[in-house]
């Protein structure tokens, strides 16, 4: 019996994703928990498993298309083997309360019943002609077939959609010395260019993380009104125990990177500060009871993806550098989970690995304010003492802050923002 290849429940909270890539095609071989279909969901791309060994019969999901949890993707099954029933079984009757519940749905077009394999009256179809038939809505039996045995194959297919497009194709009568009518106004030549030379240049199409992206960052900047302001901070105590401490973490396993140590200190403002860690609502300004940080992870010439640090108030250094660890690592290896890039209550961006000085984020939105980390740069630095001022080369960055104004006035935010840098000069 041919066996379903199901859209699975990605999350919790995750109800569709969209198919980014076939990694087999009709035809191929597959076996259990081989990666068959690529799917994409909140920007993170995840591999289903064939759930058993075979030969993929059909696709019933093209690529690009956005499904429900629980919709059916293809079939596997023997060489050969018919597919009795490719449209998603009927409605079940619920043994409590003797309802029906709700069929499952894909948002992909209905195709008729083509059975793969021996048909009767037309010989073998392959899989690849009966997906051609059901894209086309195409009825078998008038296609001429010129295989062995009179076997439609994919070019009689072709051939078959070739004539019947040209037969469609409108044509015009007239009588004799009967002018053409044009259907549009005449145009001069310079019209002509103008509208049938396409737009120079290369054109990239966008890939569901970019258009994922675009329409975040669209949304957020029409939703909240931001503002950004910025402050520098002196790093040496910084520096200094991370040098001193880099080696004994890196035995335990942990690389100690200075995201770390950021993410640590804005825990520290948040606590104290916990309007900054809320959402705008119409009913009123939601605070949200845990400090789940977001940090920004570029994933190269493919975007970015902004895994979330749950509960980061609850760990130590050590406990959250193992965390950024895993997360970047797992996000740049496209292996999170949906629900990891889920329930960010505040958002940091390291720009500065880039080389950038400072910059003024776009909130990650339902959130409050989102924090900028440039780069790390030795710089001189008046030092004040009762003894008087002195120069001195410290290691300095700038932080950003962008925070929407519905929530937060400007002292607030400069009040937060100072209350980092304080943690971060401060370190011992």
């Amino acid at each position: 019996m041919p066996v379903e290849v199901l859209m699975p429940q990605m999350g919790e909270s995750v109800v569709e994703a969209t198919i980014t890539r076939w990694l087999k095609s009709v035809g191929d071989t597959v076996q259990e928990f081989e990666p068959l279909v690529e799917v994409n969901t909140d920007k993170v791309d995840t591999e289903i498993p064939s759930p058993s060994s075979g030969v993929l019969l059909d696709i019933l999901v093209p690529e690009g298309a956005t499904v429900q949890a629980g919709s059916v993707l293809a079939w596997i099954g023997e060489a050969g083997e018919v597919i009795s029933k490719i449209t998603p079984p009927p409605e079940k009757t619920s043994k409590m309360e003797g309802k029906p519940e709700p069929a499952r749905s894909t948002r992909v077009a209905a195709r008729p019943v083509i059975e793969i394999g021996k048909n009767r009256e037309l010989g073998f179809i392959s899989p690849i002609v009966a997906r051609i038939a059901r894209e086309h809505n195409l009825d078998l039996s008038k296609v001429p077939g010129s295989g062995q045995g009179g076997r439609i194959t994919k070019n009689d297919v072709m051939a078959y959609l070739e004539t019947q497009q040209k037969a469609a194709a409108p044509t015009i009568e007239v009588e004799a010395g009967e002018a053409i009518p044009s259907p549009t106004p005449p145009v001069s030549l310079r019209q002509a260019e103008t509208v049938s030379r396409p737009p120079s240049g290369e054109l990239l199409p966008l890939t569901v993380v970019r258009r994922a992206i675009a329409e975040h960052m669209v949304n957020s900047k029409r939703i909240s009104p931001h503002v950004t302001t910025v402050m520098e901070a002196d790093l040496h105590r910084v520096v200094a125990h991370r040098s001193e401490n880099k080696a004994a973490f890196e035995r335990d396993g942990v690389n100690l990177t200075y995201t770390a140590y950021f993410v640590y200190a804005t825990v520290v403002a948040l606590r104290a500060y916990p309007i900054v860690n809320s959402s705008w609502t119409d009913e009123g300004i939601l605070l949200h009871p845990e400090i789940n940080i977001g940090m920004a992870t570029s994933l190269g010439e493919e975007g970015l993806i902004v895994p979330v640090i749950k509960n980061a108030d609850s760990l130590s250094l050590m406990g959250l550098a193992r965390k950024i660890n895993d997360l970047a690592n797992r996000a740049r290896a496209k292996k999170l989970q949906p629900d990891e890039v889920r329930g960010g209550t505040f958002t940091i961006t390291n720009h500065g690995i880039s080389g950038s000085l400072f910059a003024s984020p776009i909130i990650n939105q339902p959130q409050c304010a989102i924090l900028g980390v440039g780069a790390i740069q030795k710089r001189v630095k008046v030092i004040s003492s009762q003894e008087g001022d002195t120069i001195a080369i410290r290691p300095m960055v700038y932080l950003s802050l962008t925070f929407d104004h519905r929530i937060l006035d400007g002292a607030i935010a400069d009040y937060f923002l100072g209350k980092v840098v304080e943690s971060l000069e401060n370190w011992s």
